[in-house]
């Protein structure tokens, strides 16, 4: 594409996307928007499927890398804590980038970052120097925010009545790559053996080819960009002339501290908005927290690398696969009944895993749970948390979310290994118990559910 052709492609420079002439004003045209809409699904589901690629290869054999250059099982709950809290870390200036340059800008940069934190876990884990690792795995963060934003990248453009629906297509797309991603476990050792790599490190070779081929389809493909064709479409409701109103602050704009604690205050002021965050950020603690400590506790047992990576395949196939449905199922019975069953999977996930033992089966049933009732919670409660917010603070809300979500994640994965540690796989489902129960209790308050 031209220059001159991308340009008119852009919703900024006052023109159509599809290159006629428009004013910022009269905004863009309905179907042009929902052309724009189908077209955006389409490419952030192709980005999340190789996207999803690089994250499953790794999740399987980071925490079995870094106990491996470690020696410490409470460690290797470290290479989960790294990641997710390099994604809280990063997920908020990703956001700002798409704000202040639309998600190409934003999603592309998260995806790129993801490449160069997996060459660098490379480059460590052949050096044999660990602390790199971890700030290799800081970095893989920033491709976890990019597969998170990308939900909400769905919604930009979505009506009302398909934003569920829209949001689940997006996290189900990531299905494929996820699932594929783990079992890539065995072909990875040789690849290793040639590079002269542990062997838990070889799957790190394909994860920075997936976040390369992620980001080269988002900067390409992702035209026009859904942001900012919706802010130019908020443009013509927003204040008379088609200029947006002043948001005070430098620039016209908070600094971004501000706008997290404004968007807190503004999901504490909605019951229905709280829950949707609390259902979220809780929901991701106690998939994190079990998850991770899981290929440890088949290792235990004399479990192979293909072994557990089947298992983390089948988890991811939990999280992503039925997500159409659960969407579906979201709009049918209603956000809050939905979060309801999501803490209802979550303690059965518990249950069965949590009194395994040895038994794979259980094992890889337990896993498979976690993954669905992972599912339920995000996508109910992402969607309610969105719809909740006034659509001024939606996108700080969203933000808000997502590093909460992380930060959560985090504390869950390098708590999980100490409570392994200390009353083992069992006591770490037992734990996790704690997070499931104050959600259902949450959304059963009736000022919530009115």
């Amino acid at each position: 594409m031209s220059g001159t052709a991308q340009a008119r492609n852009d919703p900024a420079d006052g023109r159509c996307p599809d290159g006629g002439p428009t004013s910022i004003a009269r905004g863009p045209e309905p179907a042009t928007v929902a052309a724009v809409q189908r077209r955006t699904v389409r490419v952030l589901m192709s980005a999340q499927v190789v996207g999803g690629i690089g994250m499953g290869s790794m999740l399987s054999s980071s925490s079995l890398l870094a106990g491996r250059l470690t020696g410490s099982e409470a460690a290797a709950g470290l290479a989960a804590t790294f990641i997710t809290l390099g994604a809280a870390l990063l997920g908020i200036p990703l956001a700002a980038l798409s704000r202040a340059r639309g998600r190409r800008a934003g999603l592309g940069a998260g995806w790129l970052l993801g490449a160069a934190g997996a060459l660098l876990v490379l480059v460590s884990a052949r050096l044999g120097w660990f602390p790199l690792v971890f700030v290799g795995m800081l970095l893989i963060g920033s491709a976890t925010a990019a597969n998170l934003q990308s939900r909400f990248a769905a919604t930009d453009l979505a009506e009302d009545a398909h934003r569920a629906r829209a949001l689940s297509l997006v996290v189900w797309s990531t299905t494929a790559g996820s699932v594929v991603g783990p079992n890539l476990s065995g072909p990875g050792e040789p690849v290793a053996r040639a590079l002269g790599l542990p062997e838990e490190a070889g799957t790190f070779v394909f994860s920075v080819a997936a976040f390369l081929i992620g980001w080269a389809l988002i900067a390409l493909l992702l035209r026009p960009d859904p942001l900012l064709l919706a802010t130019a479409a908020a443009r013509t409701t927003a204040a008379p002339g088609g200029r947006a109103p002043a948001s005070g602050g430098k620039g016209g704009r908070p600094a971004p501290a501000a706008r997290l604690t404004a968007a807190l205050r503004h999901v504490r002021a909605s019951p229905k908005a709280w829950l949707g965050l609390v259902a979220v950020v809780l929901g991701h603690a106690v998939m994190v927290s079990v998850m991770t400590m899981t290929p440890i506790h088949l290792a235990h047992h004399g479990a192979e690398l293909s072994v557990v990576g089947f298992t983390i395949s089948l988890h991811i196939a939990g999280m992503y696969a039925l997500s159409p449905f659960v969407g579906w199922l979201t709009d049918r019975i209603g956000r809050i009944r939905m979060i309801l069953v999501g803490q209802a999977v979550l303690l059965c996930a518990a249950a069965v895993a949590g009194t395994a033992g040895s038994n794979r089966t259980a094992i890889i049933i337990g896993l498979f749970l976690l993954g669905l009732g992972w599912s339920c919670a995000t996508v109910a409660g992402s969607t309610l948390l969105t719809e909740s917010a006034a659509a001024a603070n939606r996108s700080e809300v969203q933000g808000l979310a997502d590093t909460l979500m992380n930060l959560a994640g985090a504390g869950g994965g390098a708590l999980a290994g100490g409570i392994v540690a200390l009353s083992g796989y069992g006591g770490l489902n037992a734990a996790a118990v704690l997070l499931i129960l104050p959600v259902a209790a949450l959304a059963l308050v009736p000022r919530a559910r009115s």
